[in-house]
């Protein structure tokens, strides 16, 4: 079905440092911009930062401080960016929890006014996600072929969990997927340290996820001002940053494992 446009819509897709989108910032923008007649354009811009880009997210996007050191920052470009997405409203997969506010503040950063009224902000990822619901009655629903009776309720629940995965794991046998660094891997298999693997997004130090391993095996924060740093390298450089963690509102596990680190590292008077 061709879209009904009233005025040109920008689709955009950023590849940033992190994920932080208060602290981060863009190295790679898209735009495909659809005009009223139907016609097409694009451009691509690769920034430099200005800051480092985590290893994981280069992992992801495979952009390298290296690559883009000699590029133009997004202040040098920011009124072309501006000048060519123009009046159109803004289209993306999940801009509306990331991409927008990121480029809402790099704009802000440079002084720059891209105005937000009256624009639309189409979110393909939300319109799936009401259309396609990830709840375990769809779930149940798709794969079971039968509706859910007594959701919500915990054995039913339970039940059709437990159903939910084996009729899964028939559908996706000897089936491969796409990993996000573009690599194709085999799916989900009925061995279940396998199916551990495959069905984290990370691989967690603590059970909440605010620790998480990189791929030397070492600890990693995934909150905070130190957000993708070592934890270690952080307490070399900051000690009191424990303190603060130990004080604050996290996990208790989070801070059992954040001792347990301290206390690798040889500290003393550490409480728990």
């Amino acid at each position: 079905m061709q879209l009904k446009l009233k005025r040109p819509i920008a689709f955009f897709d950023l590849e940033t440092t992190g994920l932080n989108t208060s602290h981060d910032r863009i190295v790679e923008m898209s735009v495909l911009k659809i005009n009223v007649n139907g016609e097409e354009e694009q451009r691509v811009w690769l920034l430099n930062p200005e800051i480092p880009i985590s290893e994981e997210s280069a992992s992801v996007h495979g952009y390298t401080n290296e690559m883009v050191a000699d590029k133009p920052t997004f202040r040098d470009k920011a009124k072309e960016i501006a000048l060519f997405i123009g009046n159109a409203d803004l289209a993306g997969y999940n801009i509306l929890k990331f991409d927008l506010p990121m480029l809402v503040e790099e704009f802000l950063r440079v002084d720059y006014d891209f105005d937000l009224k009256d624009r639309g902000f189409i979110d393909v990822m939300n319109i799936y996600m009401k259309m396609e619901p990830r709840t375990l009655k769809s779930a149940y629903r798709y794969f079971c072929h039968a509706e859910l009776e007594g959701a919500h309720g915990a054995m039913a629940d339970t039940k059709a969990t437990y159903e939910v995965l084996c009729s899964m794991l028939d559908r996706y046998q000897g089936v491969e997927y796409e990993d996000a660094k573009g690599n194709r891997s085999q799916g989900p298999t009925n061995d279940m340290k396998q199916l551990a693997d495959f069905s984290a997004h990370h691989k967690n130090a603590d059970l909440s996820g605010q620790i998480i391993f990189d791929e030397a095996g070492k600890e990693v924060f995934m909150f905070g001002k130190h957000k993708g740093e070592r934890v270690e390298d952080v307490f070399k450089k900051e000690p009191p940053y424990y303190d603060w963690i130990m004080k604050n509102d996290f996990p208790r596990y989070t801070k059992k494992v954040v001792t347990a680190i301290r206390l690798r590292m040889g500290g003393k008077n550490v409480k728990h």
